[in-house]
């Protein structure tokens, strides 16, 4: 299986030689679960795309600083491509600002919440377990690091896990679209990282919060392995 990363963003220069792009973290994380998987990086905010959609199996959008709804030609594009895999029945796992894109493109609504950043360590359960899970413990955890929210689904999404803070945290469209608002390529070191850059923005009450999260550990692999068990089917 050959899987298209599209990026969406670039990590600050001074945290790369430590933690890599956000590619070579789903490349560590799949790849490492999977050695046979092949990779192919799409820089989209640079207009980067296939010159045949099927050059790859299925495509994963990756997390960005950028807002779904922010004026930029490149986000729009990207909605347009998404719409184009949809029809064609290609998967698509979508990752924080992934997942907000689908949902945007595809008939629902992103805004920013009044709730606030959720950072460090959350725990999501799912309400019914789909068939790419693995059955086990329905709630797990996952470092996210987001402030806007999916407020209303993609047209014909299923919710399948969400959490008191997000109502929306693992989608489905059909059998060919899955969507985490948690981030499963990050490591708590660079959880904390981006914390520590965005403390103000963040607010004292959810820093102290993300930060104490951090001593637990996040089921990075087990969701790793859901995602490949979502692409294989």
């Amino acid at each position: 299986m050959k899987l298209g990363i599209l990026k969406t963003d670039a990590v600050r220069p001074e945290w790369v030689p430590d933690y890599g792009e956000y590619p070579d973290m789903f490349i560590a994380l799949l790849g490492g679960l999977d050695p046979s998987l092949e990779f192919a990086v799409y820089d989209v905010e640079e207009g980067q795309y296939p010159a045949d959609i099927d050059e790859v199996d299925a495509y994963l959008i990756t997390g960005s600083k950028s807002s779904v709804y922010d004026d930029k030609p490149w986000i729009a594009r990207l909605m347009d491509f998404v719409r184009e895999l949809d029809r064609r029945g290609k998967k698509i796992v979508g990752i924080c600002f992934g997942h907000q894109l689908v949902a945007q493109a595809l008939g629902g609504a992103v805004e920013k919440s009044p709730k606030g950043w959720g950072v460090g360590l959350h725990t999501h359960t799912f309400a019914a377990t789909p068939r790419w899970h693995d059955r086990d413990d329905p709630a797990f955890n996952i470092l996210v690091s987001h402030q806007d929210q999916v407020v209303r689904n993609a047209d014909g999404a299923e919710v399948l896990a969400s959490s008191p803070f997000c109502e929306n945290a693992v989608c489905q469209v059909g059998e060919h679209i899955l969507t985490f608002q948690g981030h499963p390529e990050f490591v708590p070191g660079y959880s904390r990282e981006i914390m520590e850059y965005r403390r103000e923005q963040i607010g004292a009450g959810a820093y102290a919060e993300g930060v104490a999260s951090l001593a637990r550990s996040p089921e990075s692999e087990r969701i790793g392995r859901w995602i490949l068990n979502f692409l294989r089917a």
